[in-house]
C-alpha cells in the first residue's frame, strides 16, 4: 500500500489537498448568520481566511470582508471562487493583524487560533485584534474545548474517525501538557494508499483565552456552545466566545 501524502505538519495547510479538505465543514450558512449579527454594515475582517468558507458567504450579505492567511494554496482556491477575486487579502502571520483599517468584526474560526503555537503568539493576536477593532467592535473565536484529553493514554489518543466500506479514517495524538500541545496526524486508509493529514496545535482552555482578552483590554461578553447560540456547559465540545470593549 503506498503513502499517498507524508509530508511536515507545518506544511499540511499549504498543500492543495488539505485546501479541499478546509473547504467544507457544515456549518457555514449558522456561522454566517451569526457573524453578520455582529458585523453590522462592516468591514469584518478574518483571520485564517483560508479558501472563504466563511467569508465568501459572510461578503455575500453585502458586508466587506477582508482576510488574512499564511498558505499561498488556501487562498488559490479562495481566489478561484466566485466572487474571491474581490476580496482584499494579505499572505502573512495572522498574529499580527497586518491591517490599518478599524473594523466592526474580527473572526476566527475552525480552531485556527490555535494554530499560532505559543501563548506569546497568542496573546500577541489579542492586542492586535484590540488595536484594530472599532470602539464598538467585536471579536469572535470559534475554538474546541480540549476536555477530550482525559480519554488519552500515557499522553496519546487513537480514535477511528469514520470507518466506510473502502474507507476508513483514524485520528492519532500526541499531547505534551507542559507547553499545551497537540501533535495530530488524521490517517486515511483506502485501496488508493496511506493518506496522512498532520496538524500540530497549541490549544488554550476557554478561561486562558478569557485571560488573554483581558491583558489586551478587551472582555467577554458573550459564550455560545456552537453558532446557534446553544448554551456554553460542561459537555460543551466547542465554544463561540465574543469579545469586546
Amino acid at each position: 500500500m503506498a503513502i499517498i501524502k507524508d509530508y511536515e505538519p507545518v506544511s499540511s495547510f499549504s498543500d492543495e489537498d488539505s485546501a479541499k479538505f478546509h473547504d467544507k465543514r457544515g456549518d457555514e450558512l449558522v456561522a454566517v448568520a451569526f457573524l453578520k449579527t455582529l458585523a453590522g454594515a462592516g468591514p469584518a475582517l478574518e483571520l485564517a481566511i483560508g479558501t472563504g468558507r466563511i467569508a465568501l458567504p459572510l461578503a455575500a450579505e453585502g458586508i466587506r470582508v477582508d482576510g488574512i492567511d499564511f498558505a499561498p494554496k488556501m487562498v488559490e482556491r479562495l481566489r478561484a471562487k466566485p466572487g474571491g477575486d474581490q476580496l482584499s487579502v494579505q499572505i502573512a502571520d495572522f498574529a499580527d493583524v497586518s491591517v490599518t483599517e478599524q473594523y466592526s468584526l474580527i473572526y476566527v474560526v475552525w480552531n485556527s487560533l490555535f494554530n499560532l503555537l505559543t501563548q506569546d503568539d497568542q496573546l500577541r493576536c489579542f492586542e492586535n485584534v484590540a488595536a484594530r477593532l472599532r470602539k464598538d467592535g467585536s471579536f469572535v473565536v470559534e475554538a474546541f474545548v480540549p476536555s477530550f484529553l482525559h480519554r488519552s493514554r500515557d499522553h496519546q489518543q487513537v480514535e477511528a474517525e469514520s470507518i466506510e466500506v473502502d474507507q476508513v479514517r483514524i485520528g492519532v495524538l500526541r499531547h505534551d501538557a507542559a507547553t499545551q500541545k497537540l501533535e495530530q496526524s488524521h490517517v486515511t486508509l483506502s485501496p488508493a494508499g496511506i493518506r496522512l493529514d498532520p496538524v500540530v496545535q497549541r490549544y488554550a482552555w476557554p478561561s486562558e483565552l478569557d485571560l488573554m482578552a483581558r491583558i489586551a483590554g478587551l472582555q467577554l461578553q458573550d459564550r455560545w456552545g456552537g453558532w446557534c447560540q446553544e448554551p456554553f456547559d460542561a459537555n460543551s465540545d466547542l465554544h463561540v466566545s465574543v469579545y469586546g470593549r
